[in-house]
This record gives structure tokens, sequence and C-alpha cells, in this order.
């Protein structure tokens, strides 16, 4: 049986829980009860007014979506910030690092924090600047077979009518977990964005990505901006990837900029949008879909799309004419250009992390290897060999 200090405990406990919760819901009736009038009583006044401005149609709606951020670290953390002082309806975090003294060269964490999962701390400061945000933790890797399993369910059934999550966004920083989100984009149709900030801290980008209608991660290799730094300097034992809360803070800034764009329908949202620190140099581009993308999932969405009615855009016809009705000479132009289909274009001061294998003389060794019907052990005697 209970003794009378453990049920003293008990009640206090209990007592301390219920005024949590009351304090809770009477911030939450406050917030309920806001019109969307611009008043000085009304904490949301100067969001509010992007409405009254002619720039979004209703800013209330923000209230309705739920957006994924992956990964709480520089960028991650201050996107979920962001979004939480802007009034997102869920957030969910997704995340399986501590908080460490490290982490204190960027915004967001406090060194008290310090021991914490990541997903948790960030959740004990998001609910204190906006508890009205319905913020879900998820503290797991999302890379591991089991993980994964449960990181798609999540995605597929956590919005706040049980459907899909509106937007993921993708604030990792390892090429592991950026495919790992491609994959479940790509198999289950969702738009997200992919974000990154570069080991030297002077550069980073955002890149939007709608399944079959744009580029996916595994469709080029992924762009980086350049950086005019020899990364053969950074890239050694015992050198850390460097860290700048000014480069994190500015592609978050991009980030949550282009969500709000995204989810509010107003201006226009970036397909890839690019920082250089050394030079202030914003590289913007669009990158369309590879048709011999290595996802299958891609190539089945890209299938899709092309099956979407297209909106018709009204050209005035008009009759072409010869510059020269006589060609005494016989001369006539012939487009001998190459095709340039599946090959990506890419912006002054982008380049590509790496290259692609040419996919013709893969298919082409794979067929040879295959009609000589030679054995991998055979193979593997002949290298021996050489």
């Amino acid at each position: 049986m209970s003794t009378v200090k453990e049920l003293q405990d008990k009640i206090k406990e209990l007592e301390e829980k219920l005024e949590k919760i009351s304090q809770k819901n009477v911030a939450r009736k406050k917030i309920d009860e806001m019109s969307s009038e611009v008043v000085d009583s009304n904490p949301y006044s100067r969001l509010m007014a992007l409405k009254r401005m002619g720039i979004v149609n209703n800013y209330e709606k923000i209230r309705d979506y739920t957006v994924a951020v992956v990964g709480i670290g520089g960028v991650g953390s201050v996107t979920a910030e962001m979004l939480t002082r802007c009034g997102i309806g869920r957030l969910i975090l997704f995340d399986y690092d501590k908080v460490e003294l490290a982490n204190m060269n960027r915004l967001f964490f406090q060194p008290h924090q310090s021991g914490l999962s990541k997903v948790d701390a960030a959740a004990e400061t998001l609910r204190n600047i906006n508890p009205d945000v319905d913020i879900h933790t998820y503290n797991y890797n999302i890379t591991t077979v089991e993980n994964f399993d449960k990181f798609t369910e999540v995605l597929r059934s956590s919005n706040l009518t049980g459907g899909p999550v509106d937007l993921v966004l993708s604030c990792v920083d390892n090429f592991e977990a950026r495919f790992a989100i491609n994959t479940a984009c790509n198999e289950f149709n969702l738009t997200w964005f992919e974000s990154g900030v570069s080991e030297n801290a002077v550069s980073g980008h955002i890149q939007f990505i709608i399944p079959g209608e744009t580029a996916c991660f595994a469709c080029a290799p992924p762009l980086i901006v350049a950086s005019n730094i020899d990364e053969k300097t950074l890239k050694r034992d015992g050198v850390c990837a460097a860290s700048l809360p000014t480069t994190m803070g500015i592609v978050a800034g991009f980030l949550v900029q282009n969500t709000l764009k995204y989810l509010l329908q107003f201006g226009q949202v970036t397909n890839y949008l690019g920082y250089s620190a050394l030079t202030d140099f914003f590289p913007t581009m669009t990158l369309k879909p590879n048709p011999s993308c290595d996802d299958s999932n891609c190539r089945l969405r890209q299938k899709e799309f092309a099956l979407k009615p297209k909106p018709e855009i009204a050209v005035e016809a008009k009759e072409e004419k010869p510059i020269h009705d006589d060609n005494e000479w016989g001369i006539s132009l012939v487009d001998e250009s190459e095709d340039t289909k599946e090959q990506v274009t890419i912006s002054e001061g982008v380049q590509l992390a790496y290259t692609l294998p040419n996919q013709t003389a893969v298919e082409e060794c794979e067929e040879a290897t295959a009609d000589a019907d030679v054995s991998l052990d055979e193979l593997m005697a002949q290298m021996k060999a050489i």
C-alpha cells in the first residue's frame, strides 16, 4: 500500500500537470478568439497585415498546414523556430542527435539544453514561443530499414486531417539522409525542399522538388555553390566542418520564405536558389527531371505528370515568311546541335558535386557481359590474372 507521503507526492504531481494543461488551454483559447483584424491586442497583427496589404488572400490558412522538418541542426532548428513564430498548424520534427556545446555557435539552442535530444530540446523551446502550434517529435535515424518505414508512415498520415503532410523540409547534412527523404517523397508523391550549407560555411542553397515535374535529388549529381576555396584544405584528418550562424540563418530564411509562398500561394516559389557569402552571389535556375533517373518512382511520377492536362496558352498566330524569297545558291540551315534532353544545364557560380557515369556505356557493358554469359567467378579470375 502507498504511504501518505507517496500519495501526497502523487497529488502534487497531478496538480502540476493540471496547472500546465490549464495554462495551455488558456493560451490556446486566447489565440482561437483572435480575429484576423489588425489590432494592437492581436499578437499576430503584423502577420495578418499581409492580407490587408494584398500580399496573401488569408494568412490564417497557415494554421491549417502541416510541415515536417527533417534534421534539427543549424538550418533545421532556425527553420522550425521561424515556422512556429509564423503560426504553422502542426510541426513535425525528425532527428536523432543530442544537443552539444559545439552547437552553441549557431542560433536557437541554449547551453542548458546540452545532453538533451535535439527534437525534445527544440519542442520545449518552440512550445514556449507559441503554444498554439501542435508539435510532434521523432527521435530516430530515418536511414535505417526499420525506421524508414516508420518515417514514411508519419509523412503519409500526420496532417491535421489524418492525410499526408503538406510539405517536407530537408535540413540534413549528409547524402544518405537526403536520398532517404528523396526516396520517400518520390514513392508517396510528396512535395519537398532540399537545403544545405557547405563544409566551409560560406555557401548554401535550397532546391524545390515536385516529383515528376522537377528534378529529384537522384536525377542529377547534387548542386553546390562554388566557394573559391580549395576543399582539400578542409577535408583532412582532424578538421571538422565549419559553422556560421549567419549562413545557417540566411539559408533557413530562404527556406521558410519559400515555404510560406508555396503554402499561402503568393509570389513565385524558387526552383533553386544558391548563396555564396564570399561574393554575395545568388544563383538561380530550374532543373528538369532526368528521364533516365535511377529512382523508378521518379520515372513513374514523370509519366504521371506527362499525362496531366496542361493549361492552354493562347499564342497569336503569325505568318512566317522567308527573309529572302529567292535562294540562288540553295543554302539551307540544319540543326546539328547535340541532344541535350538528359543533360543538366546549371547556372554560373554553381557546380556539380560529381559526374554521373555515361548511361549508354553502362548499358552496353551490361549487354556485352550478358551476351558472353560469363559468371562472376570467371570475371574475378580474369581480373586476378591481369
